[in-house]
């Protein structure tokens, strides 16, 4: 037993604790500097008798083990100033671990940008230290050990990576817009200005960004209140610079439509969604099919696909505050059959029946039969007050007749 013994001192006298860091660092700590001594206690005969109670394995001889129940004692002390010292415990050696997160967008899209591991070390470090120690290991391995501080989001990150993925379906998202006469792709690039992701890994769209893209798509492509140019019926061109008609894109229900768009992650072409809309796109919105009215010349035409198809003498309003007709271009909004007129201007009050009621604004401005001018119409009769309507298109009975019956409603 004696000889056992001190094949055991010697060994456990030689024996070095290596330790294998990351970024192939490596250091050791020998028993003698923690003066690590055997601890016998009876187990030695008690295993070469038995050959029972394994705890810990000793390497003594070419082909034969023996386990004791406590191999060493050591001096903690000594242990705690030896740990200090290591490379790998001083703060300039450490680098704390970066969390797994998403790459900057490029034209392939997102990528997971892995997390750096870092190189601090852990609290468990002493303790696997001396575990090593007590059953004398040759190596302690700190990653399979886990003696690094961990990132909080990792390579394996579901969440992370299932946020990367929906991102790439977003900005994967291609919305062609077609305005006739041009087209506008809304892509990955505009896209990813507006998506992120927050800190608990939820995918999140700036939905002021996506207004303010819809609002760059208004501004170039409404036409409501914008001047527009008519050549007249006497052939002069004329800018008409007034009117609410022509195409107003929904800002809100655009942006609607875009994020509903990007959740479905699909190419599509369409029209943005219009508040209004207008005969056709281009040059001039009113297209060929229209009503012109001269105010000057007391007179309208209604060209029909280009062509004229009616046309009349009429009386507008009477050239005051109250009673003047705004210029402009607008659109046949609603008709009505069978009409009492009602209102007030120059500080009194009215009260006209119509057969026919064409209403071309928002603001009571309407194309209808006038009984009361007695079949006159034109010149300038428009110009007494006794005869100028109230803001109002007077036509003859057939002529207003033929507006409700024969111009489809929307014609500007």
């Amino acid at each position: 037993m004696e000889k056992v013994e001190q094949l055991i001192t010697e060994e456990i006298d030689s024996y070095v604790l290596n330790l294998a860091e990351r970024e192939d660092g490596s250091e050791s700590i020998s028993g003698e500097s923690i003066q690590i001594a055997p601890v016998f206690n009876g187990e030695v005969e008690e295993l070469l008798n038995g050959q029972n109670g394994f705890a810990w394995v000793v390497t003594l001889f070419k082909h034969d083990n023996l386990e004791l129940a406590k191999v060493v004692t050591f001096d903690e002390d000594a242990l705690d100033s030896q740990i200090d010292q290591l490379n790998c415990m001083q703060a300039s050696e450490q680098r704390e671990p970066v969390d797994a997160t998403v790459s900057a967008y490029t034209a392939d899209g997102y990528s997971l940008v892995p997390a750096d591991y870092g190189t601090t070390i852990e609290n468990t470090f002493k303790k696997a230290v001396e575990d090593s120690i007590l059953v004398l290991a040759d190596e302690l391995d700190l990653d399979e050990a886990d003696c690094y501080v961990k990132p909080e989001i990792e390579d394996d990150n579901e969440k992370l990576l299932a946020v990367i993925d929906e991102m790439n379906s977003y900005v994967g998202t291609t919305i062609t817009y077609d305005f006739d006469v041009a087209k506008e792709v809304l892509d990955g690039e505009r896209i990813s200005e507006w998506i992120s992701v927050d800190d608990d890994l939820n995918l999140v769209v700036d939905e002021e960004g996506v207004l303010s893209f819809v609002k760059e798509l208004a501004s170039e492509y409404n036409t409501c209140y914008k001047p527009k140019e008519l050549k007249t019926s006497y052939g002069s061109t004329v800018t008409i610079s007034n009117g609410p008609y022509g195409w107003k894109i929904n800002n809100s229900e655009e942006v609607a439509q875009i994020l509903d768009d990007l959740k479905a992650g699909k190419k599509v072409e369409r029209e943005p969604v219009y508040a209004q809309t207008a005969n056709s796109h281009g040059e001039n919105d009113y297209g060929n099919s229209y009503v012109e009215i001269n105010l000057t010349a007391q007179h309208l035409w209604y060209y029909k696909d280009g062509k004229l198809t009616m046309e009349s003498d009429i009386v507008s309003g009477y050239p005051s505050k109250s009673r003047n007709t705004p210029g402009g271009v607008y659109k046949l909004w609603y008709k009505e059959k069978g009409k009492t007129l009602r209102g007030s201007a120059d500080g009194q009050s009215y009260a006209s029946y119509v057969d026919y009621w064409n209403n071309v604004s928002t603001i009571g401005i309407g194309l209808h039969d006038a009984s009361w001018q007695n079949g006159n119409f034109g010149g300038e009769r428009y110009k007494s007050s006794t005869w100028g309507s109230h803001g109002c298109i007077n036509m003859p009975l057939d002529k207003a007749k033929y507006v409700y019956e024969k111009i489809d409603m929307g014609t500007p």
